[in-house]
């Protein structure tokens, strides 16, 4: 004890601490054993990756581009799940509405998440400006769990509700949120259809600032893309964390959220 790499992760559900605690086991036996800490908000734990109270942080999208620019690029972000290659944002309407673009929203009512969700409301504001319509529709805004940036999805199952509710023409929501609920045949989404998917974007990487000596990082990530999902011990975590991969960090697929960011002048905490 006390020479580990200490990763922190925010607590947005009750599975955080079967993950780290599998994630922990996992890495007990390798070059670079680890403990955690877990946050009840990303700005206190990008607050703590700065001040050296961690070495890495599980970080989303947003907080990633946030930890990028006040580092001035010095920030590495070392590793992310497969399916943080793959994300993107769907814009859901009833079924049968006539909607197939986000063009043909001008004058209608687009229910969005919380200010600090990548996924339910800054990439979707991005969005609606490229088209063209982000003067002309009425926004119906759900501010919950601000912190958590979007992970625990309630803010994307309150902009559907709105959806059935008639309280708005279409949600914008994450894929993981709206794949979830069309998987398990949930009823909150019968009646309800995508009518215009975003490209794809990155979302979630392991982040650490350049203090972190690089020949431990190396060996930690090393390690980390090791697990295997045919090994039913690895499989549970990564079931848990939603995954079947670690890949190496790929950061294109950020632009469209830095863009977003800047676009809308909320680099500062919220």
């Amino acid at each position: 004890m006390g020479n580990e790499l200490l990763i922190g992760a925010v607590a947005y559900s009750a599975n955080a601490v079967p993950i780290w605690e599998g994630m922990r086991d996992y890495f007990r036996d390798t070059a670079e054993p680890i403990d955690f800490v877990l946050f009840s908000n990303y700005e206190r734990q990008v607050d703590a990756l700065f001040a050296g109270h961690i070495d890495i942080a599980w970080n989303t999208n947003v907080a990633w581009v946030r930890c990028s620019r006040r580092s001035e690029g010095e920030a590495r972000a070392l590793a992310m799940r497969d399916t943080d290659r793959t994300f993107q944002t769907m814009f859901v309407g009833r079924s049968g509405s006539g909607l197939s673009s986000l063009e043909q929203l001008g004058g209608k009512r687009v229910a969005l998440g919380s200010r600090d969700s990548g996924q339910a409301r800054i990439l979707p504001l991005h969005y609606l400006a490229e088209a063209g319509v982000a003067g002309d529709v009425e926004l119906v805004i759900f501010d919950s769990d601000v912190g958590k940036h979007g992970d625990t999805g309630r803010s994307d199952l309150d902009a559907l509700r709105s959806v059935l509710d008639d309280g708005a023409d279409v949600a914008a929501v994450g894929i993981n949120t709206w794949h979830g609920l069309t998987a398990a045949e949930d009823d909150s989404v019968t009646g309800l259809e995508v009518v215009w998917e975003s490209p794809r974007y990155n979302h979630c990487n392991f982040t650490a600032l350049d203090k972190l000596d690089a020949a431990r990082s190396d060996r930690w990530v090393d390690s980390l893309l090791q697990m295997d999902w045919n090994n039913p011990a690895h499989r549970r975590v990564l079931e848990l964390e939603g995954l079947r991969e670690w890949k190496s960090a790929e950061l294109s697929g950020y632009d469209s959220l830095i863009a977003a960011m800047e676009e809308q002048g909320i680099y500062d905490e919220w």
